[in-house]
């Protein structure tokens, strides 16, 4: 697949996990580790951080080949999701922090050509997420209310 804004392929897919029964090695049942998702979200833990504390501090390579459900399905089922998918947050998070640095640096051409390729990504997600039902039919991305929308 070609790369979104350059003209370049690119090399990276996504790869099958190497296994698809849960380790023999991992100490934990699916219950512990549901309580485990649920503790780090209402800590305010982003649920790709959930997994990779999960993978790193506890040993728990995969939430899905434990428990048969991705992190974000659990945070549903607990009512800890957040209204806005983590990777439109981030982009969003980004795109501020942009337009807060081109207010100072008005002559940043790179900055600027960046900002505009973000909110390009921005408005083509959106898309997708409306199509998908994950997002309201009317939402809409502003760049004037980003930033409420962040925090």
């Amino acid at each position: 697949m070609a790369r979104i804004h350059a003209r370049k392929k690119g090399k990276s897919k996504s790869k099958p996990p190497a296994r698809l029964e849960v380790p023999e090695w991992v100490a934990y049942s699916p219950e512990e580790v549901q309580q485990l998702v649920v503790k780090l979200a209402k800590e305010g833990v982003s649920p790709s951080i959930i997994g990779l504390v999960l993978r790193d501090q506890y040993g728990i390579p995969s939430v899905q080949q434990v428990t048969g459900k991705r992190v974000t399905e659990i945070l549903k089922t607990e009512n800890l999701a957040s209204e806005l998918p983590e990777d439109l947050i981030n982009m969003i998070r980004k795109a501020v922090a942009l337009r807060k640095h081109l207010a100072t640096h008005k002559k940043d051409l790179h900055n600027t050509r960046g900002l505009q390729l973000l909110e390009s990504r921005i408005r083509r997600l959106t898309k997708y997420y409306r199509s998908s039902g994950r997002l309201p039919a009317d939402w809409r991305y502003e760049p004037e209310t980003a930033e409420l929308i962040v925090k």
